[in-house]
């Protein structure tokens, strides 16, 4: 028992921390994008709300995360936003990916608009050949949520 009382307080204590909160595992199963209401059915065009004692919000498409911003007028505090890498298919904040539009290719809303952790993750993305770079602030024209 004293384990287990232990385990809990340690998990809340970390729970409770000042630190930037870190993207938190997709289940396509079961998580529904908090725009739209659809399926968050692939990872690779995905994205997530995350703050501090509250629940992730996960988009199913850039599209939505823009469209979800664009009609807040705050986000929680210390509230980061984390975009899949579309190649490689892992978190990286908002603020620090580059955008592609690739009007060829099919994402869950019809965005067209996919991350990436880099410039050189997105050109060895062959799915974005051709397309264009996105202004990230012009798209999601708002201040973003990046824990600071």
């Amino acid at each position: 028992m004293k384990a287990f009382v232990a385990a809990a307080l340690a998990l809340l204590a970390s729970a409770c921390g000042s630190g930037v909160p870190g993207p938190v595992p997709l289940d396509t199963r079961t998580d529904a994008c908090a725009e739209c209401r659809m399926a968050v059915s692939s990872g690779r065009f995905a994205s997530q709300i995350v703050a501090p004692g509250e629940e992730p919000r996960f988009f199913d498409d850039l599209g939505c995360l823009a469209a979800y911003l664009g009609t807040r007028s705050t986000v929680p505090p210390r509230a980061v936003a984390y975009v899949a890498d579309h190649r490689s298919g892992e978190w990286v904040t908002l603020a620090s990916a580059v955008f592609t539009r690739v009007p060829g290719l099919e994402t869950p809303m019809g965005s067209h608009v996919v991350a990436h952790a880099s410039a050189a993750s997105r050109d060895g993305d062959p799915d974005v050949q051709g397309g264009s770079a996105v202004d990230v602030r012009a798209f999601f024209k708002r201040a973003l949520p990046d824990g600071s």
